[in-house]
Formats: structure tokens, sequence, C-alpha cells
């Protein structure tokens, strides 16, 4: 079995993926400093390691005593405001931290990295339907950062035997309904999250930023995604990396966008609850809109997003439910 290492792999998208690597046969070991995953979201059977990527001694431990084959890289800092608040912070822990990273990679010849990055990318982007091709002018810290790590990420292959895949994509949401895993963070930023503790009571209401973009509503249109086909994704894209396919960059997303009230029209339909919400002033280095076009994926790895919108909702409807002790059809099975 093909050890590999998943960094972030007790957060959200990187416990996901864990569960998705062992039922495909591989063996999954995580590295997470913690500051945001959860322990408890690693089965018992997975090697953990707690650990920061920024520590030079606890990564090379990690390659030194495990056979590692590859590198599925989610370990980041990723909200965009506190990003422009707080650059140092992103520099710091997504470059530097990923520099590390690649520096135990090829130091102990392990050439296989599937790079999680970001839409965020793209910035303000002159199209509304991106590709990958679009030019990349991100707007925000956490935007530049994760660019950063994509260029040394292409300019090391160019010099060493590495191979990867970068994938970009958007907002991602919902859960696997038997793994017990979900976003937890009481004061999450993200949209769905967040809708779901409205409707579940543990917040008063909503916070939309902006209502004043030139988008069909007024507020932001986005493109989401489920965490179940984003991990298929990177599935496919790793296993490519031992053909033909290496050094490429895929947009994985629906292919098609939903602006922020209508995320709420659609959460009122799963939930039969009235989302309160109350608008407030743009937050800096949000774009007005930007969603995928995700043909690239389909073509190359044979990837295409099938969960629809309300799929996912449902899934993060009985999640929060379930972390607010109300009744919920989220039955989580023992972690194995």
């Amino acid at each position: 079995m093909q050890q590999i290492l998943v960094t972030g792999g007790a957060g959200y998208i990187g416990s996901h993926m864990v569960r998705v690597l062992s039922q495909n046969g591989y063996s999954p070991i995580v590295f997470d400093n913690l500051s945001t995953g959860h322990r408890e979201f690693v089965p018992a059977t997975v090697p953990f390691i707690e650990g920061d990527l920024r520590n030079t001694s606890e990564l090379a431990g990690v390659f030194r005593e495990h056979q590692i084959t590859g590198v599925l890289h989610f370990a980041a800092t990723l909200v965009v405001p506190e990003s422009v608040a707080n650059p140092i912070k992103y520099y710091d822990n997504n470059f530097s931290g990923s520099l590390n990273l690649l520096t135990q990679m090829l130091e102990n010849s392990v050439y296989k990295l599937v790079f999680s990055s970001t839409a965020t990318v793209y910035g303000n982007a002159n199209t509304i339907s991106v590709t990958e091709n679009t030019p990349t002018i991100p707007v925000s810290p956490y935007g530049k950062t994760k660019l950063f790590v994509e260029q040394m990420i292409s300019d090391t292959s160019h010099a060493t035997k590495l191979r990867y895949a970068t994938l970009r994509y958007f907002n991602v949401a919902g859960c696997h309904p038997e793994w017990g895993i979900g976003i937890k963070a009481r004061d999450t930023t993200f949209l769905i999250p967040g809708i779901m503790q409205v409707a579940c009571g543990e917040r008063k209401a909503l916070t939309v930023f902006g209502n004043d973009y030139d988008t069909r509503d007024g507020t932001c249109i986005r493109d989401y995604l489920s965490v179940l086909d984003l991990c298929e994704a990177h599935l496919l894209a790793y296993k490519a990396l031992d053909g033909n396919v290496q050094n490429e960059v895929f947009n994985i997303g629906t292919g098609h966008g939903l602006s922020v009230l209508e995320i709420i029209r659609h959460a009122e339909m799963v939930t039969g609850k009235s989302i309160r919400y109350e608008f407030a002033e743009r937050r800096p280095g949000d774009a007005a809109q930007i969603y995928a076009n995700p043909e690239k994926a389909k073509q190359i790895l044979g990837w295409v997003s099938h969960t629809s919108t309300t799929e996912m909702l449902r899934s993060a409807w009985a999640w929060q439910k379930m972390l607010s002790g109300q009744k919920s059809d989220f039955n989580p099975a023992p972690a194995e």
C-alpha cells in the first residue's frame, strides 16, 4: 500500500480525504498542528503526527519514520479578511510551511504532490467563468500565498523529478453522513455553515457582506462544491501522476455560480426554516463573482461534479443539527 502524507489531514477537507484514500487502497498518514483541525476527525487506525510544517525537525521525522510515496497538501490558513489584516501570518504559515514541505520531499526522494490551491488566485477576473488560462491576479494575501506556492512547485518541477497536480477549487460544503466529520467551528466565516447555525438557532442572524456588487441580486456569486466531489478530484489527480499526467493545474468546480441570497433560499427549502440575515459592508479582498470552468478536469482526469446543491445542503444541515444536539438523520459510524 502506498503511504501518502496528508498535511492538514485533521481538518475539514483533509479528514474526508483520509477516508477516501483508505477506501481506495492507500495508507494515509496525517500531519496536522490542530490549529483548526480536530484530532477526533482522524480514524484510530490512521497514523497521526501532531506537528507544524514550519518546524523542520518535526517534518523531517515524519519522512524518516515512514516510507512516504506521495503527498496531498491541504495545510493552510485560509480566511481572506484575516489575511488582509494579518498578512505575515499567512506568508509564514502558507508559504514557509510549503517551502519546508517541498524541501523535505526532495531530500527524501518523494516526487508526487497534489497541492490544494484556490480559485482566489484569479482575483477579480475579467471573465466570470474562469479557465486555467485566466490571468492570476490575486487581490488578498491569502490568494497571493497560494499563487506563490504554485509558482514554487512549478519551478521546482523543472529542476527536479517532482510531478505535481495543482487543484484550484471554489467554496466547499457538505459532508459524508456516516463519517462524523464536518465544519465544526462556531465562529466560522464560511457561508453555508453560518446559514445552518442560524437555522439551528446557534446564531441570531447571518451577516451578508455587500449587497451592491454588479451581480443579479447585488451579492457575491461563487461556485459551491461538495467536499466528496472535491476529494474524488484529488484522488483522480494523484492516480494520474502515475501515468502521463503531470505538472498540471486544474479548476475544480460545478461550472456554475450561485449568489449568497440564492444559497440562502436553497437552504430555507432544505431546512424548512427562515434564515435571518443582515447586510454589512463589503469585506476587503472579496471578488464580485467567480466560478469554475471545469472542462480540463473532465477531459484529462475524467472528473465531474455529481452532487446537487440540495444534497450538499442536506448533509450540511444534518451535520449542524447533530452538533447542536438536535434530532438529526446524521448517524456517524465509529471511526475505523
